[in-house]
């Protein structure tokens, strides 16, 4: 029987716990908790599931058992058969992302070390030019820790360097403590580390965003939402549909109703994290492109994931085809 208000259908979703994620889907509700929902879910009950963003990678690798789940760009080619993209829901950089943030004395010392570049490259190559000035995170004695393997921004830098690195791979809130005990030369840090680093005392290596857009003059898109393909098959045709349709709203509710959504995403931020922090790293990734990622956030997936493709870095992502809303 397909799901209607009498007979609702409760859905898994998946989000990493970070103020972004949590921002745009409190107006969900929590099926579970008996928290209920601000927004019309239709036929629809909703089910939060917050988990570090590699475990949720590797869970819908390994199992797709969540109905709707955040997941890492990079990761979509490996889920794809199980998941197609949504319009909505995407976390996008426009000239900005995740960074590599090393303490100063670290950046001094590789600064006066890194032989100059070749003479011959292009002044206005400016993404050659960012990507030759952190050559030396290639080095053989420079280890990064990485938010995971499955994660965009490892992948990113992965592209930007364009040579094999030394990382370890550990969850994202433990990055900047092990670059400031020096337990690693460098930290690649995503989630609202990227805009308070500086107050743990380090520095900008560089920021992926910005040479991803000199390289290709397109937003970076690094986090995606997924649904999965069967829920038209479980649940009657247009399920996926009439379910992104509900997801837009949630964030365009959370937007609208911005004060009470930054209460609720603060409980997510990272200890220390300000409310003006907190309130700026929302506005980075929560925006028009997150709404409706639109001919031009669609260009930018194809784009990332046809060059990790090329660079051998990822399976072939298909024709990379996003839900939109229905009724």
């Amino acid at each position: 029987m397909p799901p209607d208000a009498s007979n609702p259908v409760t859905l898994t979703i998946g989000h990493s716990p970070d103020p972004d994620d949590a921002f745009m889907w409190w107006p969900l509700g929590d099926a579970d908790k008996g928290v209920p929902p601000t927004i019309d879910t239709g036929p629809f009950r909703f089910r939060p599931v917050a988990d570090d963003i590699e475990r949720l990678n590797r869970r819908a690798i390994e199992h797709a058992d969540l109905d709707i789940t955040a997941c890492s760009m990079h990761t979509y080619p490996y889920v794809r058969k199980a998941y197609a993209l949504t319009t909505c829901g995407a976390s996008m950089g426009i000239g900005y992302g995740p960074r590599i943030v090393a303490l100063p004395h670290t950046l001094e010392r590789a600064a006066a070390t890194t032989a100059p570049g070749p003479e011959d490259i292009p002044p206005d190559t400016l993404a050659r030019s960012i990507a030759q000035s952190c050559a030396w995170l290639a080095g053989p004695d420079v280890t990064i820790a990485v938010p995971g393997e499955r994660t965009t921004a490892f992948l990113v830098l992965r592209l930007m360097l364009g040579a094999p690195f030394r990382f370890v791979a550990m969850p994202f809130e433990q990055i900047v403590g092990a670059v400031q005990r020096a337990e690693v030369d460098a930290g690649l840090v995503i989630h609202e580390a990227q805009i308070t680093f500086d107050d743990a005392g380090l520095a900008s290596v560089v920021d992926l965003g910005a040479w991803w857009q000199a390289a290709t003059s397109l937003p970076l898109p690094l986090g995606a939402n997924a649904i999965r393909r069967d829920l038209d098959q479980r649940h009657g045709p247009g399920t996926c549909a009439r379910a992104t349709a509900i997801l837009r709203n949630s964030i365009e509710h959370a937007m609208a109703a911005a004060e009470r959504g930054l209460d609720h995403a603060l409980s997510f931020a990272q200890p220390g994290t300000s409310r003006a922090k907190a309130e700026r790293f929302i506005g980075m990734y929560v925006n028009d492109l997150t709404i409706d990622a639109g001919p031009r956030g669609e260009v930018a997936i194809r784009e990332l994931l046809t060059r990790a493709f090329a660079a051998g870095l990822a399976p072939d992502p298909g024709d990379v085809a996003l839900v939109s809303p229905g009724p």
